[in-house]
């Protein structure tokens, strides 16, 4: 990261992903991560995580860190500690046509509620592949951090994990859909997706590192982590000047043009690195610590 003055000492709020940012391919957090956003917290200034993620879906060890509040759902949901916010659905009809395009164009999908996510059926098969390598990838992380586990049994809790944690689609309550993520075989579902559904749905490409194919997420038009923070910082009387934005994939684009200052991780994609203020090191190489330690916030 480039070397810049460390920010006075008025508090600032901080904004951070999870996926990528706090978690490395899932599952492993970087012990100066913690250590360091709780640090921050104890030095006055605020920390809310900013996920696509459902608030159901967040990692146990990441809420274990501790929060002051969470935008969750891509910006559709937003919380003060135990207080909601703010949530914007998705209209029913609008969730009705996202499931009939993906339906009649064979594509696999989650639907996000607030507190849990609903899988198409076929589609926890359909991501064996990339279950397994998320196993694998934990394995090589943890022994970056020199913890050794065996990855059969890494394996296991990952499918096991996986095949626990989703409902089926048939018993989401529509009303209170979020966000959705779909997954595809085709390598160009996302554009095919932009064409057919962009001028009324925001339709990005998404995260998951999969072997083969593509995957993106859709979220309501206006509905993003830049506008979530927005409102978020208007409700708590913050100057946007103040927040700081940390983050890694698309998801983080509106984020990035709203917050005063923008850090991309060092695995981000270099596009989204070019919009970023500073770039820090990877999640695991103490990216988050390395990140607020520069700015000046520890």
């Amino acid at each position: 990261m480039d070397a810049v003055t460390p920010t006075e000492s008025s508090p600032r709020i901080l904004f951070i992903d999870v996926d990528g940012t706090i978690l490395e391919h899932g599952s492993v957090i970087a012990p100066s991560t913690a250590t360091a956003i709780r640090a921050v917290r104890e030095r006055g200034h605020l920390v809310y995580l900013c996920t696509g993620r459902s608030a159901g879906d967040i990692h146990p060890d990441v809420a274990a860190i501790g929060f002051d509040g969470a935008i969750t759902n891509g910006g559709a949901y937003a919380t003060r500690g135990e207080e909601e916010l703010f949530f914007h659905p998705m209209p029913r009809a609008d969730v009705d046509r996202l499931t009939s395009y993906f339906e009649e164009n064979g594509v696999h999908y989650f639907l996000q509620a607030n507190q849990q996510v609903y899988a198409s059926p076929g589609i926890l098969g359909m991501m064996t592949s990339f279950l397994r390598m998320r196993a694998a990838r934990r394995s090589e992380d943890l022994a970056h951090l020199g913890i050794d586990e065996d990855q059969q049994d890494l394996l296991n809790a990952v499918l096991t994990e996986a095949a626990d944690r989703y409902l089926p689609v048939s018993e989401a309550d529509r009303d209170h859909i979020a966000k959705a993520v779909f997954v595809s075989d085709r390598s160009d579902s996302v554009d095919q997706a932009q064409r057919a559904l962009g001028e009324r749905f925001h339709v990005i490409p998404g995260s998951m590192p999969m072997p083969g194919g593509s995957n993106g997420e859709i979220s309501l038009r206006g509905t993003n982590k830049g506008a979530a923070i927005v409102e978020v910082l208007s409700i708590l009387g913050l100057d946007a000047a103040d927040a700081i934005g940390i983050g890694d994939s698309w998801n983080d684009v509106e984020m990035f043009q709203v917050c005063g200052t923008a850090v991309a991780m060092g695995g981000a994609d270099p596009q989204l690195r070019a919009l970023a203020d500073h770039v820090t090191t990877g999640v695991l190489d103490d990216g988050v610590h390395n990140a607020l330690a520069t700015l000046g916030l520890l």
